[in-house]
Formats: C-alpha cells, sequence, structure tokens
C-alpha cells in the first residue's frame, strides 16, 4: 500500500523516521528565534523565570505610552532581577476590563480604578507620586469664558467615563452646581487639550499632571477654569498573586530609582517623579465616599 509521509509517495516505513528528524532539526532552528522574540518584549532581567504583565492607563498615545514607561520598566526590571512586559490597551475603557478581570500583575491606574480594582481583584496600591492630583477643566485662553455657569448647555471634552479626577470629580461637580453638559469622550487627555484647542469643544475636563507635560505652546493657548481639590495620585499597583517579596522589591525599586539621575528623569515622564509608599486604607479607600458613583460606567465588552 502506498502511503504518503511529507508529501512524498513512497513504499517504505522507514521515511517517517527522516521526517521526524527534519522536524526535530526544524524545531531546534527555530527555538533560538522564539527566545531572541521573547527576550526582545522582556524589560529587564531576560533571565528571569517569568515575565510580569504591566498596564497602563493610557492617558496618552500609545507611542507616547510606551517611550515613557519601557525604560522605567527595564530599569525596575535589571534591579528586582524580573522581566517586565509592557500592556497598552487602546482606550480607557478597554484598559478597564482587563484591570476589572485581573489580566495584568501590575498595573498604573487612577485612584478611582484603584478603588474599582480594589474591590474586584484586591490589587494593593505599592507607590504614589507625593504631588495631589487635582481635576481640571480648561478652556481657550481666547474664548471669553470666565465661569463655570457659562458651559452651561455646552458639550465639553473628557478621556472617558471614568477618568477620575478629569472625568468623575469634574462631572459631579458641575452637577453638583446645577450645570448642565454634553459629555464627549475622546479617549486620551491629548486629545481633551487639542479639542479644546480646535474648538471642537467649548472646554475639555483634564488633569494637572498630564497638563504640565504638554509643550509650552499648548499651555499658553490653554486656561484653567475650575481646578479641583487635590487627591492622592495614580498608584502603580500589584496583583494579589503576585508573591509579597517581589511587590516589596518593586516598590523600594521604583523609589531607589527616582532618586538617581536618570530616574529622575524617566520616572517625570511617567508622571511620579516623587514616588511614596502608598496604602489603600489610608490613600483611597476615602474615595469610596466622595458620592460619584451615579457617573462611573461600568466598562462593557
Amino acid at each position: 500500500m502506498t502511503m504518503i509521509f511529507c508529501g512524498v509517495k513512497r513504499r517504505t516505513l522507514m521515511l517517517p523516521r527522516v521526517c521526524l528528524v527534519a522536524l526535530l532539526g526544524l524545531c531546534a532552528a527555530l527555538l533560538p528565534a522564539l527566545s531572541h522574540a521573547q527576550a526582545a518584549n522582556c524589560l529587564g532581567d531576560v533571565s528571569a523565570s517569568k515575565p510580569y504583565v504591566v498596564s497602563v492607563v493610557p492617558q496618552l498615545p500609545a507611542s507616547e505610552t510606551y517611550s515613557h514607561w519601557a525604560p522605567v520598566l527595564e530599569a525596575i526590571g535589571l534591579a528586582t532581577k524580573q522581566c517586565f512586559t509592557l500592556n497598552i490597551s487602546k482606550t480607557i475603557p478597554d484598559f478597564e476590563l482587563e484591570l476589572l478581570a485581573g489580566t495584568p500583575d501590575f498595573s498604573y491606574m487612577n485612584p478611582y480604578h484603584q478603588v474599582m480594582a480594589y474591590r474586584r481583584q484586591a490589587y494593593r496600591p505599592l507607590v504614589a507620586d507625593a504631588t495631589p492630583l487635582t481635576g481640571i477643566l480648561v478652556v481657550r485662553r481666547d474664548s471669553g469664558i470666565s465661569k463655570l455657569e457659562d458651559l452651561n448647555g455646552k458639550q465639553l471634552a473628557f478621556p472617558s467615563p471614568n477618568a477620575f479626577a478629569a472625568s468623575l470629580i469634574t462631572r459631579a461637580t458641575l452637577s453638583q452646581r446645577g450645570i448642565d453638559i454634553k459629555p464627549l469622550y475622546v479617549k486620551t487627555h491629548s486629545n481633551v487639550y487639542r479639542s479644546v484647542l480646535q474648538a471642537d469643544v467649548v472646554a475639555g475636563g483634564a488633569v494637572n499632571n498630564t497638563l504640565v507635560r504638554e509643550p509650552e505652546g499648548l499651555q499658553s493657548q490653554l486656561k484653567v477654569l475650575f481646578e479641583s481639590s487635590g487627591y492622592r495620585a495614580h498608584p502603580f499597583s500589584a496583583h494579589p498573586r503576585v508573591p509579597a517579596a517581589v511587590q516589596e522589591s518593586v516598590r523600594k525599586a521604583l523609589i531607589a530609582y527616582a532618586s538617581t539621575d536618570a530616574g529622575k528623569a524617566a520616572m517625570n515622564k511617567a508622571q511620579m517623579p516623587q514616588p511614596v509608599a502608598v496604602d489603600y486604607a489610608r490613600d483611597y479607600l476615602p474615595l469610596e465616599y466622595l458620592k460619584i458613583e451615579a457617573f462611573v460606567e461600568v466598562p462593557k465588552r
């Protein structure tokens, strides 16, 4: 009986061994390439036993987020002998879905994301920047708008429904003052500022930490119409499945890195120029009592 092995008709039973040897040789040839690709995606120690997935809330375009965070994770990975892979979601709602599902091992999230993630997955905040986070509403400097009441009935841009200070706090403030607005969600803080400059909307919600990192030319054309009270800033947090020793080593490494010359610049771009140790009960539990749940939108696939 004629049998087909490796696409060749033969009447011998010896050829399968040849095919097997060839297949094994091909696999052996591919392994170095696969290992190289795996190493290329590793930020930190490529010899680490496993990679930890890190997600970052996409406040900025993906290319900027990667360029800001990759050097930080590379340095922290080398210092702690860990390997990190950086995951950047396309939108903030996509980020929230992954976070609430417990997908990332570590995550940089907004303060109310921390509340949501603690309730759902018990994510533990490790560090946050020492400078308080404030929500802001910006308008064009030449707009003639001088008070919040001027925004009544107007369309305003926000990064996403659940952006904490940029959207939840600012929308709640406007509602409490009886000011009705039409929200437009434009995905990132960068898009908010540019939507205002281009007069697509009359005003936009963002935060102090992102405005000060925009080009001076852009800042000079905007005016802060409103600024909220200060809150503990975005935390860098860990899922409880990450061993406590690894969590603590990452916390210490982030704080130590910010004290170096190279670290100061890199951590500033990551919006944590002065990282300090944080605690959920002390720093984020109070957010549960802000009564902003009515403005929270549960992400759906």
